[in-house]
């Protein structure tokens, strides 16, 4: 049974940093696409930064430069820090874990981000 706990969510101020984590288990870890959701108040979920196991990555556009997203194959552990942070990266993030052969996905309970002064 897959679990991905999620934690370091927090409140920041405007151009502060955060970096949250997503600890996995019951997944052989090294072969699974991970990732970062995020949805705000009113919003669909969207995809932040994704990470493969051959550690190519993708961030969207709009938090690209601010956001990098690692993993650690060892700890079964993906992260993603994130500096200058604005009011409308503020919303709940999940972690996320993709098979990479069966593609089926599972989802983390959720972290809150909140960027306000």
């Amino acid at each position: 049974q897959v679990q991905l706990v999620e934690s370091g969510g927090d409140l920041v101020q405007p151009g502060g940093s955060l970096r949250i984590s997503c600890v996995a288990s019951g997944i052989t870890f090294s072969k699974y696409i991970m990732a970062w959701y995020r949805q705000a108040p009113g919003q669909e979920r969207e995809l932040v930064a994704n990470i493969y196991p051959g550690d190519y990555y993708y961030v969207r556009d709009s938090v690209k430069g601010r956001f990098t997203i690692s993993r650690d194959n060892a700890k079964n552990t993906t992260t993603l820090q994130m500096n200058n942070l604005k009011v409308e990266d503020t919303g709940v993030y999940y972690c996320s874990a993709e098979n990479s052969v069966t593609r089926v996905m599972s989802f983390g309970q959720g972290t809150q981000v909140t960027v306000s002064s």
